[in-house]
């Protein structure tokens, strides 16, 4: 970075800046656990020597956060696959039922967006495609900061929702599902070869909320990757350059991911594994009524309080899949 010729690239400047931010953080994060384990340690001598009630509280309210820390620092190490440190692209498609379905995937971009921005990721809206009488048809979002991908992939899948619909005049109970699919933002060192002739590129005014500039010009921008049948759509940058840029990133990310996806079931075929590859598994439940717990079908983590994950608390539901899968 001391180099004279550092910002003559500053792509790949920033590239390195961001690797050595993101190093930085990680020692930096060892040196306060340290530290704080150090101060816990003379806490502890001196409940232990004064046998004090209050500092006895005092101690195990410190050790508990510091447990938490402790294990969160430890996930991140554990977050060291190729493309786990990516800026992470995650889409949500809510299932057959309409407004039903329509509105719990409006209730999931809240809860991942809350999520999101609790963790410190910059979140943007790539896409978005509003209900025609409540909720989402469709929305495309993107997740930067070192590690989004590492965490957003546990979250791959159908999620399930059981409640009273607030759209039911006969107040029944109704089961939703919408699809999340998560992909790593591509970068440019990663070869994925695409032909123009493959490509089918339309423009279109973009919808929603954006101001006059957006909403007059054709500024949106929907590729289509004719030998697979992929369509990827942007509309969140104000020209039609930025959004084309943007749309081939995401096309790039869904090709990549199509090719992994392609040789893990090859692979499985030839171990002899019966193991679905793709969004088709249903990862985890919401249950509103008859009572209150959401529960994830691969760890069997569950809890009662609802409402503290629909405001973005899934890092329990994160963690414990990452570590089985990675461990």
């Amino acid at each position: 970075m001391l180099e004279p010729n550092f910002w003559d690239d500053q792509q790949e400047a920033q590239k390195i800046i961001n690797e050595s931010n993101a190093l930085k953080e990680m020692v930096n994060g060892y040196r306060e656990l340290e530290s704080q384990q150090e101060d816990l340690e003379v806490t502890h001598e001196l409940a232990k020597e004064e046998n004090d009630s209050e500092l006895k509280e005092e101690l195990e309210a410190e050790l508990e956060a510091f447990t938490e820390k402790l294990n969160e620092y430890e996930l991140q190490l554990l977050l060291n696959g190729p493309y786990d440190a990516n800026n992470a692209i995650l889409e949500l498609h809510p299932g057959a039922g309409g407004t039903e379905s329509q509105d719990w995937c409006s209730m999931l971009l809240r809860m991942y967006t809350r999520w999101g921005e609790k963790k410190g990721f910059k979140v943007e809206t790539l896409d978005y495609l509003p209900g025609d009488e409540a909720g989402v048809k469709s929305v495309t979002l993107l997740f930067k900061g070192h590690n989004a991908y590492g965490y957003l992939k546990a979250e791959k899948g159908i999620h399930r929702l059981v409640r009273i619909s607030p759209f039911d005049a006969a107040g029944r109970r109704h089961t939703s599902f919408v699809s999340c699919e998560v992909m790593p933002e591509i970068d440019d060192n990663i070869e994925v070869e695409i032909r123009p002739e493959d490509l089918r590129v339309d423009t279109y005014r973009a919808s929603g909320a954006g101001g006059q500039h957006i909403n007059k010009t054709s500024s949106a921008v929907r590729m289509t990757h004719i030998p697979t049948g992929i369509v990827v759509s942007c509309q969140s940058e104000r020209s039609q350059i930025q959004n084309r840029e943007q749309a081939m990133k995401m096309l790039k990310a869904k090709l990549y991911q199509k090719e992994v996806e392609e040789k893990e079931k090859q692979l499985a075929e030839i171990r002899g594994e019966q193991k679905e590859i793709g969004w088709g598994s249903q990862i985890r439940s919401y249950v509103f009524h008859p009572y209150s717990m959401v529960k994830d079908h691969r760890t069997n983590v569950e809890t009662g309080n609802v409402q503290a994950v629909m405001d973005g608390e899934i890092d329990p539901f994160i963690d414990a899949y990452l570590r089985a899968h990675i461990s």
